[in-house]
């Protein structure tokens, strides 16, 4: 796993528009990786606290349901959760997921960290949004209260103001 934060300012702060995002490298399954830097288009990342979760099973079907809407505008949809890539498979299997939900496991949560929505306090990450240009750069980040889900109108409006 790998990150690059030379272009943060502040670490405690989720990354705002502008900012180059941070590469990264995450499992998505057992011997599979995905690495930002190799994605094209748009990216939505979706940081989630954990699988399992209530909200963030409604959240991630939500994106689920729309991932058509995002496709169509050449958007590419990524979970991400500090939860264990086994864990991962298990949750997208059961909750029919046809996107990649990625292990900020090992070291735990320092994807988050470098997009500065790490929860500290309880070991999981906030539930954030971020939009990534073609050039991976930030261009909508969102951070909602850990209960709600965001749903999915602002990052589709964020995709579809990048076309």
């Amino acid at each position: 796993m790998t990150t690059n934060t030379s272009d943060r300012i502040d670490s405690n702060a989720p990354l705002q528009p502008g900012v180059q995002a941070p590469n990264f490298s995450l499992l998505a399954a057992p011997g599979q990786q995905v690495t930002l830097a190799e994605l094209e288009g748009p990216v939505v990342l979706i940081f989630y606290p954990a699988d399992w979760s209530p909200v963030c099973s409604d959240e991630l079907s939500m994106f689920e349901s729309a991932n058509g809407l995002f496709s169509d505008r050449g958007a590419q949809l990524v979970g991400i959760a500090v939860d264990s890539v086994w864990s991962h498979v298990a949750f997208k299997a059961d909750r029919r997921l046809n996107f990649p939900l990625l292990a900020d496991f090992h070291p735990k949560g320092e994807v988050a960290r470098s997009y500065g929505v790490y929860r500290d306090q309880d070991g999981t990450t906030e539930r954030a949004l971020f939009v990534l240009d073609a050039e991976h750069e930030v261009a909508w980040s969102h951070v909602s209260p850990i209960g709600i889900s965001p749903g999915v109108d602002g990052a589709l409006r964020a995709v579809e103001a990048l076309s």
